[in-house]
């Protein structure tokens, strides 16, 4: 992402890119639309979900964490992850996507 890109408009951009690859995406939650930061809960049924927090580097790159850890877990862990991390940002914005592939539709690496 573009760091002078409104995050609401990045947001709805990866949406719409989803719906067009026929992946099914969410905004499950608006954040700030201005600069508010990204979580992306990657759910793949049965092989569990996993949730990406979005960050820089010191040099500006867009990286992803993995903020539930490097193996996937269940939907009810995610959700109370996404859940604390609202808690401590109320500018956060969540986003959805149910792929059995686990495929991250955003630019950057997962770190």
């Amino acid at each position: 992402m573009d760091p002078r890109l409104k995050t609401e408009l990045w947001v709805l951009a990866t949406v719409r890119r989803c719906s067009v690859e026929n992946v099914p995406c969410t905004v499950a939650r608006r954040g700030d639309r201005d600069a508010g930061a990204v979580l992306l809960k990657i759910n793949r049924f049965a092989e569990g979900c996993s949730v990406l927090a979005q960050s820089r580097t010191l040099d500006g790159e867009l990286v992803w964490s993995r903020g539930t850890g490097p193996e996937p877990v269940g939907e009810t862990e995610a959700d109370a992850y996404i859940a604390r991390q609202i808690k401590r940002d109320p500018d956060l914005w969540v986003v959805e996507i149910e792929d059995r592939q686990g495929r991250k539709p955003f630019d950057g690496r997962i770190v």
